[in-house]
């Protein structure tokens, strides 16, 4: 194949540019580090590729993916493990300019397959496990000619992914793609509704990756254990080593915390992404052991708010300097703001927990938020008397760079997420918040989640902060029974962890006792107890309201 000259690199907005920029600066740093076994001591080893070795071994994948027509604008699935290869397939897609599809496995078969069809994408690049499910569901690809297995290929025809590398290194001309050029689908998890594909520009993973370097004052060399697979692929355009954890991605509520203290300390951990499942499993675990993790020194937490006393427990473990910060954002437009540790700790629990809702700080340069009454319509045009004075309590928009401008082929979706507002647009959160004086986002929960009964609406994250405070109480959450506009709000309770349930009676007592002390839940007269929430699968931490409110209308 005849190789075009590369453009340059000022006339390309292309993520795949940052890391041909690492692999010249910092060649031999360690790009990503993958656990790879244990020793007969049990100690753990590992495998790694520095940046220039994934720089080399994304341009002889892309070359190989180009020859086998996995081309520019090529929608292609990607279903592999975070791994070595998961990296440099990312990245020689991004260099051929084809377009990845990525769907979040923990979501359950049945919804992944919805999903996969839906992109109509034209190839697929998975594991053996990816391409046995496309055999026995074979309706589910019927737009997919160009299969690749990474691993060993069984009963299927295609090829592997051994096959496809290039076996010559040269440098590969990378696709010139531009801002507005789309480069992902990334699937929602549909945890408040249906999984849908976001379309991802170049320009918004551009627009990413420089404002979570500011926003964090995030500095190549630095070492990072994301534990969401999705953040760790901003970790080579960042200049930072990714140390792949030892843990199941779909499952961060149940991680064993002694590997994850293991990959901290063995490799000088500086950085780490944790949802507030995993942050609260590690955080209890390190107290009660007294451990100390003094070389993390920045903690980004995101995925549902992390509340105080979560926050505060994983703080034992680190240095006074450290800080957690409590990102806020979604797929569709992340991050929007982000709030450290000292202040939640200092300035805005008492608030948080007397039930003003949760400080989540102000917005990143570049991010527009406004708070426009709540709706539950689409918006087509923006007019500024949808916007709410400060301390009013509506729903969150966002606009900028790093917000992405709709969903794959969900024009209805679409209409009802998006506001135009001249050559640009808005971006509906779905969430319910206000700002204060100081710019401030306060978050209130999702908005299909509110409680409207008669006169009163009731937001989730203000209510549930009440009944958070009595220390027999993990986590609670409100949901409406009954018909919409007559709902009658309800508190589900779920106990701290080894809480026996000794003298329900005697707790749903306090409990409403905390409730009728309160201006916001003095309304609230029943209280029910379960042993587990359901949760988002993704972070383990979102709360399935919706499920919740099923059960306690059966319930009472």
């Amino acid at each position: 194949m005849a190789l075009k000259p590369e453009k340059p690199a000022r006339s390309i907005v292309n993520v795949a540019t940052y890391l041909r920029r690492m692999a010249r600066s910092q060649p031999y740093q360690r790009a990503v580090v993958c656990p790879c076994g244990r020793d007969a001591e049990g100690r753990a080893a590992y495998t790694h590729l520095t940046f220039r070795q994934l720089d080399i071994e994304s341009d002889c994948l892309a070359r190989g993916l180009d020859d086998a027509g996995v081309s520019r604008g090529v929608r292609t699935i990607l279903m592999v493990k975070p791994s070595l290869d998961f990296f440099a397939l990312v990245f020689a897609l991004f260099k051929v300019g084809a377009v990845p599809v990525v769907v979040d496995p923990g979501m359950g078969v049945s919804r992944m397959l919805n999903c996969l069809k839906e992109s109509r994408a034209r190839a697929l690049i998975g594991i053996p496990a990816a391409h046995v499910l496309r055999t026995l569901a074979p309706a589910y690809f019927k737009s997919v000619n160009t299969f690749i297995t990474v691993g060993s290929r069984w009963f299927w025809g295609g090829r592997t992914l051994r096959q496809v590398r290039s076996s010559h290194w040269e440098p590969y001309p990378m696709a010139d793609t531009q801002a507005n050029e789309i480069a992902a689908i990334l699937f929602t998890t549909g945890s408040t509704g249906p999984a849908k594909g976001v379309f991802y520009t170049h320009g918004v993973f551009d627009a990413q990756v420089r404002n979570i370097r500011a926003q964090f004052g995030i500095t190549p060399g630095e070492i990072d254990l994301p534990t969401f697979p999705l953040f760790a692929l901003f970790d080579p355009a960042l200049g930072m080593t990714a140390i792949i954890p030892d843990m199941d991605p779909t499952k961060p509520a149940r991680v064993n915390p002694d590997k994850i203290i293991e990959a901290i300390v063995n490799h000088g951990v500086t950085n780490m992404f944790a949802s507030p499942a995993l942050l609260n499993r590690v955080g209890r675990h390190g107290k009660e052991n007294g451990i100390r993790l003094p070389t993390l020194k920045r903690v980004i937490s995101a995925g549902a708010p992390a509340t105080p006393a979560n926050i505060e427990q994983f703080c034992t473990m680190l240095t006074d300097d450290a800080q957690i910060h409590t990102g806020y954002g979604a797929t569709e437009a992340m991050p929007v703001s982000s709030f450290g540790s000292e202040r939640i700790l200092n300035e805005t629990r008492s608030l948080s927990e007397q039930g003003f809702g949760m400080c989540v700080g102000r917005p990143i340069s570049g991010i527009d938020v406004r708070i426009i009454r709540i709706t539950d319509g689409p918006i087509a045009r923006w007019t500024d008397d949808l916007a709410l004075a400060d301390g009013e309590i509506g729903e969150i928009t966002v606009r900028g760079d790093q917000v992405t401008r709709g969903y794959f082929e969900r024009p209805d979706d679409d209409a009802r997420a998006k506001i135009g507002d001249g050559d640009t647009f808005w971006h509906r959160m779905g969430d319910l918040g206000w700002m204060d004086k100081k710019n401030r986002i306060w978050f209130c929960g999702r908005k299909n989640h509110r409680v409207v009964a008669g006169n009163k609406t009731m937001f989730t994250i203000p209510c549930e902060a009440i009944f958070n405070n009595h220390s027999r109480v993990f986590r609670s959450a409100l949901v409406g029974v009954g018909p919409q506009g007559r709902q009658r709000p309800v508190i589900c309770i779920e106990l701290e962890p080894g809480d026996s349930g000794r003298n329900k009676k005697g707790l749903q007592q306090e409990l409403l006792a905390l409730a009728k002390a309160s201006p916001i839940t003095e309304d609230i007269e029943t209280i029910l107890f379960k042993r587990a929430f359901p949760v988002d699968i993704r972070h383990n931490s979102k709360i399935f309201r919706e499920k919740l409110a099923v059960w306690a209308e059966k319930k009472m």
